[in-house]
């Protein structure tokens, strides 16, 4: 079988990027499938998670970031003037590829990739709930202009979400979001690893991993640390990620005195010898896709404590049992949930290990087996027409 993944760019930390990568490689390396990733600009960006050489990557060289920092009319010109070329690109590629699957991550092809008459059957992807693709969120409140257009935009998304011939999203919240669009097959991420050895929980230091910017809500995560810090001064948090609002965040931080014991670390590779290190995990985010690094926190043997955002949180985290889940962007009560665990080893060590037991249902082998499903039911489909 030969399957797609069309992606911007796989040049980041972010989740996405490594749960694309992690199905590229699993389908070429245990099934033998002909995979290739798409992206529009990777350019000389290296891939930041490794690739298998079973897996064909090819980039359009389609930079779209020269649409920024332009005024608003300017730059809808040079953007609508990218989206011809890269249509143009992938169209013809697609072409010459003959695929049997096309997936999109609900990227800029969205409008036209349901279009093309290549042969392949074509999956839209939701690596975040519907409120959050594709970033429409930001537009709100930026004045009528930008919100006239957004009306515009969500229409054409549902529009076209209607035409493919699956839309595969990660939560049962999501796909509730999406049901007077269309029914949607849910199918979560898999856990990118399973370690022999795991943490005893029995450490000072406290863990989050993501990128610096809005939707984690790492600026919440500092006000809770704060409360926190007054009754464990011995203790540490460290956020492995990077993102435009590191200065900022890390302004915050010193003008709460938390220098000391709050810590913006640069990504890393080997994440999960950093899970290891850690005792428990926490996560701010004012609204998520899924919520992948709670899967990796918890394979790493991991408690955990998560805003109950929409969505994911309360998918993959048992309240009380392998974790907590907080009301969102409730600063108090996440303080209250973090110190619990500060203050309970055994009861870190005993959810760390249940953690480690309930995250199992997301092993690879579980999720890629609905994916394979998903791919022969459509082959079929295209047998009978």
């Amino acid at each position: 079988m030969k399957i797609a993944y069309i992606y911007p760019a796989l040049n980041t930390i972010g989740g996405a990027d490594r749960v694309i990568t992690d199905k590229a490689n699993y389908f070429a390396e245990h099934y033998g499938y002909e995979v290739y990733i798409i992206t529009a600009h990777q350019g000389n960006h290296p891939l930041f998670f490794k690739l298998s050489d079973k897996v064909k990557h090819i980039d359009l060289d389609v930079n779209f970031n020269k649409q920024y920092h332009h005024t608003f009319f300017k730059r809808g010109f040079i953007y609508f003037k990218l989206l011809h070329q890269y249509k143009r690109k992938l169209s013809a590629l697609l072409l010459s590829l003959k695929l049997d699957i096309t997936i999109t991550t609900i990227s800029r092809d969205i409008d036209f990739l349901y279009k093309l008459k290549d042969g392949s059957k074509k999956i839209a992807e939701a690596h975040v709930s519907k409120e959050y693709v594709r970033n429409f969120h930001l537009l709100e409140n930026k004045g009528f202009l930008y919100r006239a257009i957004l009306k515009i935009w969500r229409q054409k998304l549902e529009n076209a979400i209607r035409k493919f011939d699956r839309l595969v999203v990660l939560t049962d919240n999501d796909a509730a979001h999406w049901s007077k669009v269309r029914e949607a097959v849910v199918i979560p991420n898999s856990t990118p690893f399973y370690p022999e050895n795991f943490s005893d929980c029995s450490g000072n230091k406290i863990i989050s991993v993501g990128r610096l910017y809005a939707q984690k809500g790492y600026d919440l995560l500092i006000y809770a640390w704060e409360l926190v810090h007054k009754l464990h001064p011995g203790w540490t948090m460290h956020i492995y990620g990077n993102g435009e609002d590191k200065e900022k965040l890390q302004q915050l931080i010193n003008s709460r005195n938390l220098n000391n014991s709050f810590f913006l670390e640069v990504p890393v590779t080997n994440i999960a010898e950093k899970y290891i290190e850690s005792s428990f995990y926490v996560m701010s985010s004012r609204f998520e896709g899924f919520g992948m690094v709670l899967i990796e926190a918890m394979a790493c043997g991991l408690p955990v404590i998560s805003f109950d955002c929409p969505d994911g949180p309360s998918d993959i985290i048992t309240d009380g049992e392998d974790g907590f889940l907080v009301e969102n962007a409730n600063i108090g009560k996440l303080a209250d949930k973090i110190c619990c665990l500060i203050d309970d080893k055994a009861l870190r060590a005993k959810m760390g290990l249940t953690a480690r037991e309930n995250v199992k249902r997301y092993f690879p082998d579980v999720i890629m087996q609905k994916w394979i499903d998903l791919f022969e039911t459509l082959n079929n489909e295209s047998v009978k027409t």
